[in-house]
């Protein structure tokens, strides 16, 4: 998503037009896909709550899920997108993905999850990854404003993580993907209409890398996820998940003629390797994919 990003804005797309376009075209084709398949509309779905979880009404089920849209993805999406007008594309993804160790540590802090000496470990190591990421910025087009934006994002996502992780379970996941799109679209319209609206106005380029960014990074994103994490289990997708920066900082050199520092790669390694450490002691000491243990939501409708 960050690469067809740099190059929406290439084209002259804004980012007020890439945020409306992408979530407005995801949450139409995914509602599309609802109505041509049905039955995604209660697979994976419960009626009662896990783990020990209390029973929620269906209504603040459906209002929680349009919320995480409206108020959590929304704003995670603009700080992501406004971070990558100032800065690189492979070192904002190695800031965002600084998000699954904060969701741990949260967990922790709210009693979901305990934490022992090798996880405070991988913390430490995570941390000072980070560190290096930032400390050896160099040569990349680092902006202090953008590296701010960047972490600002990461620690939405946290909230939106902890928040989604008491629905996730309750809906099916299409119908929940459906509502999170919908309530971001919704937020974003009104913003378009409250500062005077979106330019419309760039060439077919554009709306190519805005269809791109709707279908490949949104909708077959999310579908396959789930697709996958039936056949894996929550554990395994969660760890293939930590990839993504990885295959981010690939595609930028690739694409866009980014690079990162031998320092910057370093720091990369060491976040990647302590999130991975983290998800594998967890599924050593719990065995397969308890229900209670839901690491999918770091790499699900948010991704």
């Amino acid at each position: 998503m960050a690469i067809f990003g740099k190059l929406a804005y290439d084209a002259g797309v804004s980012p007020g037009a890439l945020l409306l376009v992408r979530f407005s075209l995801a949450a139409v084709l995914l509602g599309m896909v609802l109505l041509v398949r049905p039955g995604l509309r209660h697979a994976g779905a419960r009626t009662v709550g896990a783990a020990g979880r209390a029973p929620m009404r269906r209504g603040r089920v459906l209002a929680v899920a349009v919320g995480l849209g409206a108020v959590g993805y929304a704003t995670q999406a603009s700080l992501f997108f406004s971070a990558l007008q100032r800065m690189d594309a492979s070192l904002l993804a190695l800031i965002l993905y600084t998000y699954p160790v904060m969701v741990t540590v949260v967990a922790v802090a709210l009693g979901r999850d305990r934490l022992s000496p090798a996880r405070g470990a991988a913390l430490v190591a995570a941390s000072a990854g980070t560190l290096l990421v930032l400390l050896g910025a160099g040569g990349v087009s680092f902006h202090p404003v953008g590296a701010l934006l960047a972490f600002a994002s990461a620690v939405t996502y946290t909230v939106y993580i902890l928040v989604a992780d008491t629905v996730v379970h309750r809906l099916a996941p299409a119908v929940l993907s459906v509502l999170v799109l919908t309530g971001a679209a919704g937020t974003l319209g009104v913003r378009a209409l409250l500062t005077g609206g979106v330019d419309l106005g760039f060439g077919p380029s554009g709306w190519f890398w805005l269809a791109c960014i709707a279908v490949v990074s949104t909708v077959v994103a999310m579908l396959t996820f789930f697709a996958g994490l039936k056949r894996t289990g929550p554990s395994t997708a969660a760890i293939l998940s930590t990839f993504e920066p990885v295959v981010t900082a690939a595609l930028a050199t690739l694409v866009l003629g980014e690079s990162l520092t031998p320092v910057q790669l370093l720091g990369g390694v060491l976040v990647l390797s302590s999130v991975a450490v983290l998800q594998l002691r967890r599924t050593r000491r719990q065995g397969p994919a308890p229900e209670r243990d839901r690491p999918v939501v770091t790499a699900g409708v948010g991704s």
